[in-house]
Parts: C-alpha cells; sequence; structure tokens
C-alpha cells in the first residue's frame, strides 16, 4: 500500500507538491477550527461542478458543434489563433480556469484526431497564458480581480480602463507568438474529417445532454453573479447528474479538488501566523508588485493576494503583479495546475514534458510584460 502511494505521488508532481505544503504548513501554525471555516469552499464547490458537468459533456460528445466549427480552419496558425482567443475571451467572462476548463480537451481533441499532436504542449502554453492575460481586463475573470474590485473601491469602467493597457498589449503578444511557432509555414494545413474527432450523438442520450448543458448554464449563472446560494445549485448538479448517469461520478478528476484543497489549506496556515503577518506588515509596503510575484510561485496568486493586500500601500501593484504571477511557474495561477491536470490525464508519464515547455514558453512571455507592468503600477 505504502509503495503505491509513493509512485502515485510520484506521477503526479502537482499533487505532491500541494500535499507537502499543506503538510508543513500545519506546523507553522497550528490548525484550529477557523482553518476549515477560512477555506475558499466556494471555489472547491464551482471547480467541483464544473468538472462534473464537463466530464459528461466529454462522455456525451457535446463538444460536437464547437469540432465541427474547428474543421472549417484550414491551417494550423489560424486554428490556433481560435482557440487562444477562445480562451483569451471567454476567461473576461467565465473566469481564467473555466475557459481552459472548456477549451484544453477540445485543443487535444483537434491536434490528436488531426496528427498534430507535436503542437499540443505548446499551444496549450499559449491558452495558459491567454487565460491568465484576458481575464485580467474584467473584475470576475479571476478570483483575485474580484478580490480586489471589491476592496479598491473602483467602478467596473475605471478597473478596465486600467487593465486594458496590459491586457491589449498581451493579445497582440499572443499572435507574435503564435506566429513564431508556425514561422516556418504559416500556411502549414490542417487537414482532418469531423468524422475522425468526433462521432454522431445518439439520439437515446438526448435526455443527459440537455441535462448537462442546463446544468452547465447554472453553473455559468453561479459564476457571474457571485450568489452566496453556490451550496443549493451543487445539490442540484448532483441530483441532476445522478438522474441520468449516476456512473459519472467516478470519472470525476477528484485530484484536481484535493490539490486545490491543500493549496488553500497551505495559505490559510501562512496567513494565520502571528510572526508572518509582522513580518509582512513591515516588508511589503512600497515592494508590493515583486512580492506577489515572488509570494505566489508559494502558495498561488490568489491567496497570495488576500495575504497581501491587508500590508499594501500600492494597490495597482498588488494587482498587475497577480496577473503577471501566472506566467512564472505552475503554481503561480491555480489555472495553471488545472490545464497540467487536464494534459496529464491525457497523455500520463508526460508530466515533466508538460513542466518543461510551459516553463520555456511562458518565462519568455513573463521577460516581455514583467516591466512595462511595473512601469504601469509605478506611475
Amino acid at each position: 500500500m505504502k509503495d503505491k502511494l509513493i509512485a502515485f505521488l510520484k506521477k503526479d508532481l502537482m499533487l505532491t507538491v500541494s500535499v507537502l505544503a499543506a503538510v508543513v504548513s500545519l506546523f507553522i501554525t497550528k490548525p484550529t477550527v477557523e482553518l476549515f471555516k477560512d477555506l475558499d469552499w466556494h471555489t472547491l464547490g464551482v471547480l467541483f461542478m464544473m468538472l462534473c458537468v464537463l466530464e459528461g459533456f466529454k462522455q456525451e460528445n457535446i463538444f460536437r458543434p464547437l469540432i465541427l466549427l474547428c474543421t472549417r480552419f484550414k491551417s494550423m496558425f489560424t486554428i490556433s489563433l481560435f482557440l487562444v482567443f477562445g480562451v483569451f475571451f471567454t476567461s473576461m467572462f467565465v473566469t481564467n480556469d473555466v475557459s481552459l476548463i472548456i477549451f484544453v480537451p477540445l485543443t487535444i481533441i483537434l491536434f490528436r484526431g488531426g496528427k498534430k499532436e507535436e503542437y499540443i504542449l505548446p499551444v496549450l502554453t499559449f491558452e495558459n497564458i491567454a487565460a491568465i492575460r484576458g481575464s485580467l481586463l474584467m473584475p470576475f475573470g479571476s478570483p483575485q480581480n474580484l478580490f480586489f474590485f471589491g476592496h479598491f473601491g473602483l467602478d467596473a469602467l475605471s478597473f478596465i480602463r486600467m487593465m486594458a493597457p496590459l491586457c491589449l498589449m498581451s493579445a497582440v503578444l499572443l499572435i507574435i507568438f503564435i506566429a513564431f511557432l508556425y514561422r516556418k509555414d504559416l500556411k502549414e494545413r490542417f487537414d482532418t474529417k469531423s468524422s475522425d474527432l468526433t462521432s454522431e450523438w445518439e439520439a437515446e442520450y438526448r435526455v443527459r445532454r440537455v441535462v448537462y448543458i442546463i446544468l452547465f448554464l447554472l453553473i455559468l449563472t453561479v459564476i457571474v453573479t457571485r450568489t452566496d446560494l453556490w451550496p443549493f445549485a451543487i445539490l442540484i448538479v448532483i441530483a441532476g447528474i445522478a438522474a441520468v448517469n449516476i456512473k459519472l461520478f467516478v470519472k470525476v478528476d477528484y485530484v484536481l479538488l484535493v490539490t486545490f484543497l491543500c493549496f488553500f489549506i497551505f495559505s490559510s496556515q501562512i496567513a494565520a501566523s502571528p510572526g508572518i503577518s509582522e513580518y509582512l506588515r513591515s516588508a511589503v509596503a512600497g515592494r508590493e508588485y515583486f512580492w506577489i510575484l515572488g509570494l505566489s510561485q508559494i502558495i498561488s496568486n490568489v491567496p497570495g493576494s488576500i495575504v497581501l493586500y491587508p500590508f499594501s500601500t500600492n494597490n495597482s501593484a498588488l494587482i498587475y503583479g497577480a496577473d503577471t504571477a501566472g506566467l512564472l511557474s505552475l503554481i503561480g495561477s491555480l489555472a495553471s495546475v488545472i490545464n497540467y491536470r487536464i494534459y496529464v490525464r491525457e497523455y500520463p508519464g508526460k508530466g515533466k514534458d508538460f513542466v518543461i515547455k510551459f516553463t520555456l514558453i511562458s518565462w519568455a512571455f513573463f521577460a516581455i510584460v514583467v516591466i512595462p507592468g511595473y512601469l504601469l503600477c509605478m506611475r
């Protein structure tokens, strides 16, 4: 049993890191009942619902119309632009993690079916960047944006104006990066038949498809409205899936949920430490941009933002840094963890390849945007 557990932890890098971080944090600060209350149950609940419903989408081939649309693109450059900017724009409205959950499996299906698997990793990395940089424009594009928006006292239009320069620059850079990927032949063909990618819908499972789509719309409503009634939505999702296909729950990626839970435990315990809080009080002011960049690589940008906000004197530096931190490592943004997890489920044993490719491309993008971001927050 012990050997199996060790083998499992070695296979899943992100889970191992998150479990170790959570265990260490329990020794830094003695766990209390408040730890249980402070965990981000809302994010965990929404993630659980989305993973359940999108597993249903996958099994019942609900992405079929979108796949058929993608087959109309006849070059790798144009289909990559469509997928990456699909993530870029949808992340503004349904959050960056949800946009990746939708588009990453679609990308794998398309490129695998079109015999273009060598492009999967770079395009998934572009999608990751698109999710992080597209979502920064809107107050509800990411959890940290929503948190800052609620504390800045800004109206939505002012928030968008503040973030627009970085968003626009990122869009231009993404086009350049995609063009560089296909620099040898911008017209490289993407030839595949729809039958190679997706099967016809089976009439007997029509009710399942309708139920999954209704539940998906319910989840989007919960995300956009930020309603406090989300626990009832979870019950509705569980009941709806149980009614049409209870076996679906066996397929859900619970490892991803545990990974998020462990990171949340770590961040809560760190924030609860009096010694760490006292140190941050004197160290953060005036250095917010670099602090959030660094701390996010340990506890990710969402909990990092919550930890540092009380000690900040330059809020724009904090939010610009939080929306850039995800480019430095997988841990920097939990949306990146989702991307990684979806990939390794499809390609077991290739997590190292993902990390290497992700790091090289993201660092190149980071090197270009980090200075402009700093200059903007110092105005």
